[in-house]
């Protein structure tokens, strides 16, 4: 049963952590595909240990700065890889399966508002991660359509998910039924078909360019 004292963000990203978390073991391989603080980086982190990996992805050296020192102080930095390059390019970086991905999208709380994802990158890296995903791997999309530019992406990241091939991904999108159409909304997906036909399946998938092209 849901803590109703809670924000809605705060919610969204208990839902996907524990989603997320069901997956993950000792040894496991996971990426946060956007670092901001570190929280969700911290969380992978811990659920790996030190024998697994998380890369964590981020284009603003503040933010990869502040999730070094929260990993740090958690002594749980020696397990990640934090990279300063956009996360449509995790592929160059992450060559194995992963067990799951985390994408926490907009802007960095307390930063530059205008430097925010945007959704032809963010529908690259969703493609770059649906394709690393391991057989039974797991992947979370929080999406933000409030802040200026959101809505644009929160839509596009919608459309393309709906639109995945259901004897490969399952999808579902969870939102507070009663809440304003700008309130956060998580999407989760966990890949249900073999790697190869998947990986075909997410290349095939349309996108709608009408938006941020």
């Amino acid at each position: 049963m849901f803590m109703m004292v809670k924000s809605n963000i705060t919610r969204m990203v208990d839902l996907a952590q524990r989603f997320i978390g069901d997956v993950l073991s000792i040894g496991g391989t996971a990426i946060d595909a956007t670092a901001g603080k570190g929280h969700d980086t911290l969380f992978l982190a811990q659920r790996v240990g030190s024998q697994g990996t998380v890369y964590a992805f981020d284009v603003q050296k503040s933010a990869l700065q502040l999730t070094s020192d929260l990993l740090r102080k958690h002594q749980a930095l020696e397990q990640v890889r934090l990279i300063w390059d956009g996360h449509e390019h995790m592929a160059r970086y992450v060559k194995e399966p992963v067990d799951a991905c985390m994408f926490n999208l907009g802007y960095l709380p307390g930063s530059d508002k205008s430097i925010i994802t945007n959704l032809p990158t963010t529908l690259k890296a969703l493609r770059a991660a649906l394709s690393l995903l391991r057989h039974g791997g797991r992947l979370s999309i929080l999406n933000y359509p409030g802040h200026e530019g959101g809505k644009v992406e929160a839509q596009g990241v919608d459309d393309f998910c709906r639109v995945l091939p259901g004897q490969h991904y399952a999808v579902l999108r969870l939102t507070a039924h009663n809440s304003s159409a700008a309130a956060p909304f998580l999407i989760i997906v966990e890949k249900v078909g073999s790697t190869v036909e998947s990986q075909k399946a997410t290349n095939d998938t349309p996108v709608n360019k009408g938006a941020g092209d």
